[in-house]
């Protein structure tokens, strides 16, 4: 762990040290209802200042399975045709939700020119896999459908998300393409791409920092059907193909154990021709773009993240 901890840049260093200071128990210690409202809390306190926008417009989005999907859409214009990306925050696929995305989801609207949505997916445990992913689809099956009615242009869609959104993400975009949805980019924080704990940077930093191995195995046990198999949809490394897909943005934590998996991803698309864009932020620990206040790499990776959308989107 002292290896790891003195791996992080000053700032990063001195956040937890605060953090660990407070006293908070882990959240898988604190039980599923509490975890959700104590990392709403915790990203409420260290978020980037919420940018003003001329239009946000809460939707209530039709699924398949009858219910609705809570989302949320901020526009940098009025102006009809605005390019879009669907967002899905992170969370472990337990906690977090359109909240707990929102300050960035303005800052890349306000800095991109582009529209962005994000969704409240079913969280576990109350529904396991493949709930968000099926909620994912609904909203990308939505948007191809509804967008114009809202001023987007369905033609110009990116999909985005950080950790187990950005697994979400991953998976959607193998989706996209078997049914023949266009996208301009896949973008990606640290995303979950296998359930694999082999690799240098778990072996590196699963223990002490933000994300750990006993969170991880928490948020998997909520997530998974005992006994059921996981493939591709939670797992979108181990895909027949990556062959055709939307170019993708990766930004990795430097000391994240889910690092490698982002790097592992990025090589299986260059393998199957296809462009991965890859950003390290030195230092830096899992859900650092939910630490604008205090990491001025948050900010960073939001306006790399913006610039990105605008190439993809031109």
């Amino acid at each position: 762990m002292s290896q790891a901890f003195n791996a992080l840049n000053d700032a990063t260093r001195a956040l937890l040290e605060n953090i660990k200071r407070a006293g908070f128990p882990p959240l898988h210690q604190q039980g599923v209802q509490m975890a959700r409202q104590s990392y709403r809390m915790g990203v409420g306190a260290s978020e980037v200042r919420r940018a003003q926008l001329p239009r946000v417009e809460d939707i209530a989005i039709p699924a398949k399975g009858g219910h609705t999907i809570p989302a949320r859409l901020w526009a940098p214009t009025d102006a009809p045709g605005l390019p879009v990306m669907l967002y899905l925050h992170g969370g472990g696929f337990v906690i977090g939700g359109i909240d707990t995305c929102e300050a960035m989801c303005r800052s890349l609207a306000a800095q991109s020119g582009v529209a962005v949505i994000a969704i409240d997916y079913r969280l576990a445990p109350e529904h396991k896999f493949p709930a968000a992913l099926d909620d994912t689809w609904d909203a990308i099956e939505w948007l191809r459908r509804e967008g114009v009615a809202h001023g987007l242009d369905p033609q110009r869609l990116a999909v985005g998300g950080d950790s187990a959104g950005g697994t979400l993400a991953a998976s959607v975009a193998l989706m996209c393409r078997d049914a023949g949805v266009p996208l301009r980019l896949q973008a990606l924080f640290y995303p979950s791409v296998q359930v694999s704990l082999h690799t240098d940077s778990f072996k590196a930093f699963s223990e002490g920092l933000m994300l750990d191995a006993e969170l991880m195995a928490w948020f998997d046990a909520q997530y998974k059907v005992p006994g059921q198999a996981l493939d591709w949809r939670r797992e979108p490394l181990k895909a027949a193909s990556h062959e055709g897909l939307a170019p993708a943005w990766i930004g990795l934590a430097e000391c994240d154990p889910l690092a490698d998996d982002g790097r592992l991803y990025a090589k299986a698309l260059h393998k199957a021709g296809v462009e991965a864009h890859v950003m390290t932020y030195e230092g830096t620990v899992h859900d650092f773009i939910n630490m604008g206040r205090f990491l001025p790499q948050a900010v960073q990776a939001h306006a790399d993240l913006a610039k990105a959308l605008q190439h993809a989107m031109a």
